[in-house]
């Protein structure tokens, strides 16, 4: 096995300081036998450029007949020898903000940007009998255009190895987190705010695109309910007085996902309507107690899952944790049987500092309709912080035009 670099023989090797852990990187590619990496996914590639994302690609890939594929070569042990493929208006970027890579190399479609990396594998001599590649963000063409130049290396899936190095959250990270988080937040309070009785859902949702663009905020979705009625896509129907309404979006602030779910009522909630959501509440709570570095991370489910048995809502809830981050879902992957369908693989280890759960509990009750609560939290050195921590309860809409 291979000695990784020290992170300052590795900011030492090249022209900026390298903004990962390199050694970490390093260790985590020997454990997987991966010589070098060619990462093609925008939020990996993001992160190993310390933020960079090419603005011409923000929202769509395809180009031409062809699609836009950046790829950054990271041969393991050697950041002195990385290099980053990316679009030539990505030059643009690099005039402003220089990127750390030792080369930048000017690709266009998806098999050229390949036919480029690996031409530069094969310059440096670097050992590549082991290829670490995206498997889900590979287009079929440039993995037959890589067989095809490297004939003789094994290619292996790196998402793994690439999710443990993002698993915990540097100080900064944690930052950009908790500004989406509070921003999500702040849109869905305005919204509910300023609109009352017969405004569509579809409305709704176009108005929160316009509080969260607003915000500093790219809008990802906006999941809506209204009424009785369970159905959460934007539409013609419209929120009454009375009737409930549940706002779940994703935000994403400099890449990162500002994902939660509040609630709110054109009216005064009842009786029935309070000790729901309370009930909700208290799941969530349950869950958070728990959260703090050395837990396991299925402590999380079974003390939620403890506290829904409790309550009367249970045949109508589910309960849901999940890693948050650059990407939804990602670790801690803490359970095998949600709906998105992975391996709980920290299920059985301990919680660590840094990573960050989205804890998220939703009643479809039959009459009263759709209840959710979504809340982010960081786990901390002495437990954990929830980001967005406000307007839990009812908020009450149209309360701007009284």
């Amino acid at each position: 096995m291979s000695t990784p670099v020290s992170a300052a023989a590795a900011t030492a090797a090249v022209s900026r300081p390298v903004p990962f852990n390199s050694a970490r990187l390093d260790a985590l590619m020997d454990k997987a036998g991966i010589d070098v990496l060619l990462v093609t996914s925008k939020h990996n590639v993001q992160y190993l450029l310390g933020g960079h994302r090419a603005f011409f690609f923000d929202y769509m890939d395809a180009f031409g007949t062809s699609r836009y594929l950046p790829v950054l070569v990271y041969p393991k042990g050697a950041p002195e020898k990385v290099a980053y493929v990316g679009h030539g208006m990505e030059g643009y970027q690099n005039a402003v903000t220089p990127f750390w890579v030792p080369e930048f190399i000017k690709g266009a479609t998806s098999i050229d940007s390949m036919q480029k990396a690996v031409a530069f594998v094969k310059k440096t001599g670097v050992k590549a009998n082991r290829i670490g590649v995206e498997m889900p963000f590979l287009p079929l063409d440039a993995a037959d255009a890589l067989r095809k130049e490297m004939p003789h290396s094994e290619i292996v899936d790196s998402v793994f190895t690439l999710e443990r190095l993002r698993a915990r959250k540097t100080p900064e990270e944690l930052t950009i987190l908790k500004q989406a988080s509070e921003k999500v937040i702040a849109s869905m309070q305005a919204v509910i705010a300023n609109h009352g009785p017969g405004t569509t859902k579809q409305e709704l949702a176009d108005a929160l695109k316009r509080e969260e663009v607003n915000r500093g905020l790219t809008f990802e979705y906006c999941l809506v309910a209204c009424g009785t009625s369970h159905n959460r896509s934007p539409s013609p129907q419209r929120w009454e007085k009375g009737d409930v309404l549940s706002l779940d979006s994703g935000g994403n602030f400099g890449g990162y996902i500002g994902d939660l779910a509040r609630m709110a009522i054109l009216g005064e909630p009842d009786a029935e309507l309070e000790d729901l959501l309370g009930e909700i509440e208290a799941v969530q709570r349950a869950a958070f107690a728990v959260i703090r570095p050395g837990v396991i991370g299925g402590e999380i489910y079974a003390t939620a899952e403890a506290r829904l048995k409790q309550s009367k809502i249970k045949d109508h809830t589910d309960f849901l944790a999940h890693g948050m981050g650059l990407v939804t879902h990602e670790a801690p992957r803490l359970t095998s049987t949600g709906p998105v369908r992975y391996e709980g693989y920290d299920a059985d280890k301990a919680l660590e500092e840094g990573m960050v759960v989205s804890v998220e509990t939703t009643l479809q009750h039959p009459k009263r309709g759709f209840i959710k609560l979504e809340d982010t939290v960081v786990i901390t050195d002495t437990g954990h912080e929830i980001y967005g921590e406000g307007a839990r309860g009812w908020n009450r809409g149209g309360t701007s035009a009284k």
